[in-house]
């Protein structure tokens, strides 16, 4: 499998050619739709055929974008990696210090996955339909993560004594598994699920990620 970076070219399968607008607009509805259809029923229920329904487009026109059910399942997990990043970078914007810019971007996460709650069940389909995707999904997220607790270490931030690498691990594994219990699992006295994390939640979330990474003082034999 060639795993799409974010930059490259969108190009058609069928001819070789890249996607014009048209096209483009085309691949987005099936991505779209097989979201759903993937969240809803689950890789193997799931199916061309349903894709290709739910997004209004002929069966034929599906093979001029993605040639099986496991290549838009791998491009779905690609464009929800590329997505939920976004949300998360836009959402840090501005912040003045790395804790501020901690507690923006696990806002701008769990926006995300409250909105596409898809985004858990079709990462956890990928350990076994396509476990590379699976590691491209994390290694994306951690690898920005681990440059932004290094620099704010520099700029004396956060703790220096922690390890960037295990700590972005860390980090990302609490707020997938905060989102997974508070959003994905939680329902209301109707069965709908919660447009927003529990601000209760977020705050004692977000207390924990302060204490943990608040800058300390460095014993002079570490100096």
């Amino acid at each position: 499998m060639s795993v799409p970076d974010d930059t490259d070219e969108l190009v058609s399968p069928a001819t070789g050619r890249p996607l014009t607008k048209r096209g483009e607009a085309t691949r987005r509805r099936l991505l779209e739709a097989a979201e759903v259809v993937f969240a809803e029923q689950g890789y193997h229920e799931a199916s061309i055929v349903k894709i290709t329904e739910r997004a209004g487009i002929g069966l034929g026109t599906f093979y001029l974008y993605f040639d099986s059910k496991q290549s838009i399942f791998e491009a779905l997990v690609v464009d929800l990696n590329r997505r939920v990043r976004h949300s998360m970078s836009e959402a840090m914007g501005g912040a003045g210090s790395r804790l501020e810019a901690e507690r923006a971007g696990f806002a701008g996460f769990f926006r995300f996955t409250a909105e596409h709650p898809a985004l858990y069940r079709v990462v956890r389909e990928a350990e076994f339909v396509s476990p590379e995707v699976l590691r491209l999904h994390y290694t994306r997220i951690v690898e920005g993560y681990e440059a932004g607790l290094r620099a704010a270490q520099q700029a004396g931030d956060v703790d220096r004594a922690l390890d960037p690498e295990t700590t972005a691990w860390a980090l990302m594994g609490m707020g997938e598994l905060i989102g997974m219990r508070f959003l994905l699992w939680e329902r209301d006295a109707d069965g709908k699920p919660p447009v927003e994390l529990d601000p209760v939640v977020f705050a004692g979330m977000t207390r924990f990620i302060d204490n943990a990474l608040a800058p300390r003082d460095t014993p002079k034999e570490d100096q």
